[in-house]
């Protein structure tokens, strides 16, 4: 083992470097943490050694712990994981007192931790313990506390030190919402104590040891009349702060995400006791997250299977695909963003459309973005000129030659999507792959005007595509490996996340979406309370309600999308219910927000105001209403059993990809890990069980699936049979 080294110089200074070999980032492990623990032992039972830095050998700190380590905790039950975090409380804690008189506070050894870039989770909570902190100058580089992003919070004693040190106020954002700084503004909100020059990190950090005094050793917590800043719980002004914590969190997370709640309740109980006992709160609570079957799949879908997907998990075994020079067809809004994060990511963009005007116009879009970026200091003048000289905009097709890849994102209508393939085909080489951005038209379709199918393929982008995560690649029936090999490589470039799909109508995350949609809708036409409807959808997890999503999107979208399908289906259309609705919104101009009118009512400044009171005179409310389970139900079940059905069908090929799309794709209850991790939470069983009866109160398309029927019978998890085919 050897991801901590330890070298003592001339002077008295003890240098521990944390470098892991085998990874291009630290993460800690149990056999890691153990030969910390020997090597602070050893320097603070060394009279020559006057003081100990703490350092990386890479250009980052760390990037939080090992999730195998999370995972063998958890595998031994609450208390091993309770034992395991006792055991780096012990560590970190005899860091923090660093041998020193424990009546005196005096005769302790400086120990200062030298953050060359990103500090993260274990990472900071490791320089917490120290006695100072000093960061390089690193713009690229990340500090803080993301752990509630995945599911957890902080439990090596980050949650516990940083509210003692900042106070519960002005730690919310860092804790509660896994707020990420660069070194200066770390500094300025007090998560550092000094950034200086990178070459000039180690000699200030020894210049630091050798001048401590004994006072600069004790930590406030540790010194006598300690009062937390902002104040206690018990203190008026502390009382206030933690009423509207609790208020902030209720309202932020619908009481949904356990890890939230356990941080406030950590952090709120710890505040009433003496720090080591404070740790052990943070410790229990700490534990009640991680057996939690919400943090297995958070920690799963937000990290492991996400990571995964992003290195290529599903690539097909061919030589690099590496985009450099791209042609995007249609300025639009959707064209617009795929040539800005395209630039953005340093690849060169032609950006092509019927008029100079137009073409002109898309290039602004991304001008816009870079401004804003200059106005919230995150972007430089120089970087937004960088940018904007590698989009060229222009109406010549001529231009596409050299390109490796072209992106085509004109109308939703498959005679123009044909015109557009022949004229690229004309003006680029036999090896350039061409993607078509559609949402709901079949790729195979769509393949047949192309000359050259095994190129042809589908990379469905979400809008604002700048902010949205997911990208959607659907192979065609003829698409070649080459081309889902340059798409995977090109989405990895442009620094999003994708997921490979078969081709198939609304392939998946519309596949799964519109039923959300549709059964919000198909409720208000029944008499069901419209709030109830919306607030049922967020109490679950959802970000949106169906009504207000569908509003977000623009309701004469639904309605295309609705006579498109229709058409597409024939007699075997389900959804007349839901048409009658739409229809009638769009037939009195409530086409959602772009028009100020939809299910909601906007003020003239497009503000959402509430739900329309229209609405109960053209459906009125039934006196009986559904409880609310029923109602969460249907929502849930109009998605996940359409992600199940994809699966049987072929459409999706790995479960991993069904999770990690839904939560970026349309924000499926990011808390359940994903529709399959939804399932596996509640078992196979107890789906079939509520299907069978929303069948009986709402007809066949709550049907289950033979899969989860199979399963049910079998008492498998969608995980567990995944695990098993790997195996095999």
């Amino acid at each position: 083992m050897t991801d901590f080294t330890y070298a003592l110089d001339a002077d008295g200074v003890a240098t521990i470097t944390w470098d892991v070999k085998a990874k291009s980032m630290n993460v800690m492990s149990t056999e890691a943490f153990a030969l910390l623990d020997s090597l602070i032992d050893r320097a603070l039972a060394d009279a020559a050694v006057k003081g100990v830095i703490l350092t990386s050998g890479k250009k980052d700190f760390a990037g939080g712990m090992d999730l195998n380590v999370i995972a063998r905790m958890r595998a031994g039950g609450a208390q091993a994981i309770f034992d395991g975090v006792m055991q780096m409380h012990h560590v970190l804690r005899k860091i923090e007192r660093a041998g020193m008189d424990p009546k005196t506070k005096k005769g302790g050894k400086p120990i200062v931790a030298a953050l060359p870039g990103t500090a993260l989770g274990i990472g900071y909570e490791l320089p917490l313990s120290c006695h100072r902190i000093i960061a390089a100058d690193n713009p690229k580089a990340k500090i803080g506390l993301p752990e509630i992003m995945v599911g957890i919070f902080p439990g090596a004693g980050g949650t516990t030190r940083l509210v003692r040190k900042m106070g519960a106020m002005m730690a919310a954002p860092f804790l509660l919402e896994g707020k990420l700084s660069d070194p200066k503004s770390a500094k300025a909100a007090g998560l550092v104590d000094e950034v200086v020059a990178p070459e000039d990190l180690l000699s200030r950090a020894k210049e630091w040891v050798l001048s401590a005094k004994d006072a600069d050793l004790v930590k406030p917590w540790d010194d006598k009349g300690y009062k937390m800043p902002g104040g206690a719980p018990y203190h008026p002004a502390g009382f206030m702060t933690f009423v509207g914590a609790n208020a902030m969190v209720m309202g932020k997370t619908m009481g949904v995400y356990p890890a939230a709640r356990a941080l406030l309740a950590a952090v709120y109980e710890g505040a009433l006791v003496p720090f080591d006992t404070a740790l052990k709160i943070e410790a229990r609570h700490f534990t009640s997250v991680l057996m939690n079957p919400s943090s297995t799949a958070m920690i799963r879908s937000l990290f492991i299977n996400k990571e995964a997907l992003e290195k290529g998990a599903n690539r097909p075994k061919v030589d690099d695909q590496t985009v450099r020079k791209l042609g995007v067809i249609g300025a639009g809004m959707m064209g617009a963003g795929i040539a800005y994060v395209s630039a953005n990511a340093g690849i060169e963009v032609v950006l092509i459309d019927a008029a100079q005007e137009a073409a002109d116009k898309g290039k602004a879009y991304s001008e816009g973005l870079l401004d804003k970026g200059i106005q919230r200091r995150k972007v430089t003048p120089e970087k937004k000129a960088e940018v904007l000289a590698r989009i060229h905009a222009t109406t010549d097709y001529a231009a596409l030659q050299g390109c490796d890849l072209i992106v085509e994102a004109v109308f939703e209508d498959p005679k123009v999507k044909a015109e557009v393939t022949a004229r690229v085909e004309a003006a680029v080489g036999e090896g350039c792959v061409f993607a078509t951005n559609t949402s709901t038209l079949p790729i195979s379709g769509l393949a047949k005007a192309s000359s050259r199918p095994a190129n042809f393929i589908g990379i469905h982008f979400f809008s604002p595509v700048d902010k949205m995560m997911l990208v959607e690649i659907i192979r065609g029936k003829e698409t070649g490996d080459v081309a889902v090999a340059k798409a995977l490589d090109y989405v990895r470039q442009i620094r999003k996340t994708p997921i490979v799909v078969n081709d198939a109508r609304f392939f998946y995350a519309n596949r799964c979406i519109i039923p959300y949609i549709n059964e919000g809708i198909r409720m208000v036409a029944e008499g069901v309370e419209p709030a109830l409807v919306e607030n049922a959808a967020k109490l679950v997890g959802m970000p949106l309600g169906p009504l207000q999503l569908v509003d977000e999107t623009s309701i004469d979208l639904g309605v295309k999308i609705a006579k498109a399908t229709r058409a597409a289906m024939g007699d075997a259309y389900p959804d007349g219910a839901v048409d009658a609705v739409l229809f009638r919104m769009a037939d009195q101009g409530r086409m959602g927000k772009k028009a100020n009118a939809g299910f909601y009512a906007y003020d003239a400044s497009g503000k959402r105001e509430g739900l329309w009171e229209g609405l109960a005179t053209d459906y009125p409310v039934a006196d009986s209403q559904p409880d609310l389970t029923t109602v969460q139900h249907r929502l849930l079940m109009a998605q996940v059993l359409e992600a199940v059905r994809a699966l049987e069908e072929g459409v999706l090929t790995d479960i991993r990809e069904g999770d990690v799309g839904a939560i970026l794709g349309w924000g499926f209850a990011p808390w359940s890990g994903g529709p399959f991790g939804w399932l596996d939470i509640i078992g196979a069983a107890r789906a079939v069980e509520i299907c069978d009866s929303l069948v009986a109160t709402q007809g066949p398309r709550f049907a289950a699936p033979a899969l989860l029927r199979d399963m049910a019978a079998q008492g498998t998890s969608f995980y567990g049979r995944a695990s098993g085919e790997k195996a095999a």
